[in-house]
């Protein structure tokens, strides 16, 4: 019986299983995690670019269609981070620069698609108001594991890789 029945916690003998006691997850650093910001500004500022390049020779090759897609390039930033965190490697560019990764805190396992797409959405939101981000930083100097805000409200954690 490889899954659990519903209310049930999962098996310790089923593949993959890993207890949250044997993870070897060291917290990050908020200054690995600022310069890996800083770097991924200009990652995703080259990502833009390439991004608008395709959507304007779609649109000449469509007579003016694909033009519509320039509506997505402000979701960039959080395409991005879907794409890089919600992959294999669990981390973006600057992430990786910087030695960090995504993950889930009690399992170590790897944060799908939609969940690193929300994790994106919530920082840009809170970096975009002072008030936001200025309580999000703040739950990362008050904590011990030095997770910040949206990473307690989607339950994901950044360690070092």
């Amino acid at each position: 019986m490889l899954n659990p029945p519903p209310g049930y916690a999962e098996r310790l003998d089923t593949p993959g299983y890993l207890p949250p006691t044997t993870l070897p997850m060291v917290r990050a650093s908020l200054g690995a995690r600022t310069v890996a910001y800083l770097l991924d500004i200009l990652f995703i500022f080259g990502f833009s670019i390439l991004l608008w390049l395709a959507i304007a020779v779609l649109g000449v090759i469509t007579f003016g269609l694909g033009w519509t897609l320039f509506a997505v390039l402000p979701a960039s930033g959080i395409l991005y981070s879907a794409i890089t965190v919600g992959g294999a490697r669990q981390s973006t560019l600057g992430m990786r620069m910087m030695g960090l990764r995504v993950v889930a805190p009690e399992t170590g396992r790897q944060v799908d698609f939609i969940t690193a797409a929300v994790h994106a959405l919530l920082f840009y939101v809170a970096v975009s108001t002072f008030l936001l981000w200025f309580v999000d930083i703040v739950f990362g100097f008050a904590r011990s594991d030095r997770r910040l805000g949206h990473d307690l409200l989607l339950g994901l954690a950044v360690v070092r890789g």
